[in-house]
């Protein structure tokens, strides 16, 4: 029996945003989305929209309430069943936008599990050493967008670990000429024009 809905096979092209918690990915993922016609897609935004009495939804809080990484395993594949279901309610056309990842992949096993999955167009990278000013404005943002996980001073810091730790090695898998870099420690206004300076180009060719 054929599927109702068919799975994309053609990798889906992505450009990839790296940073630690608090740098601005999001904002500049709506940015970009907004303006460029792409799709940002946040793993955040997935992992906490997911029930917490759902089997992904236990595994997924038991780990974030310790600010701990889910299992790169059912990471992925919840990500991949995800963006199947957008690509099913159009809501992301793959073949006129470019997905802009937010987030993913954050380890190296990761990368090799979304590979198969994606063509990497760009990554942007977003630097901001000041590790008091990141946890600032984790909480500045926990308090307007009431996020509990967020508040817990020892969990943001744990997350920054995380990341020097796991998820900046995974920028060695991606060859540099596809790699840019950008000062997050400015206003986001700033942020995107330095961006748009420099990849309006790419950017722009998004629809085939």
């Amino acid at each position: 029996m054929d599927q109702i809905i068919p799975e994309e096979k053609d990798p889906l092209r992505s450009l990839l945003l790296f940073g630690p918690p608090g740098s601005g990915k999001g904002t500049l993922g709506r940015f970009l989305s907004s303006a460029g016609n792409h799709y940002h897609l946040s793993s955040g935004d997935i992992f906490r929209g997911l029930s917490p009495e759902s089997p992904a939804g236990k595994i997924f809080h038991k780990y974030s309430g310790k600010g701990k990484l889910v299992p790169d395993e059912v990471t992925i594949e919840i990500w991949h069943h995800f963006v199947g279901g957008l690509i099913a309610t159009n809501a992301y056309f793959p073949h006129e936008q470019f997905l802009l990842l937010d987030g993913l992949p954050r380890t190296i096993r990761q990368a090799e599990l979304i590979e198969p999955h994606i063509e990497l167009m760009h990554v942007i990278v977003l630097e901001m050493p000041n590790i008091d000013g990141l946890v600032a404005r984790l909480k500045r943002r926990a308090v307007i967008e009431r996020r509990i996980d967020d508040l817990d001073e020892e969990i943001l810091r744990n997350r920054m670990q995380v990341y020097q730790d796991e998820t900046f090695k995974v920028l060695e898998q991606y060859p540099e000429e596809k790699i840019s870099r950008f000062n997050a420690d400015q206003p986001p206004l700033d942020l995107l024009r330095d961006v748009l300076v420099k990849l309006s180009g790419l950017l722009s060719q998004s629809k085939e």
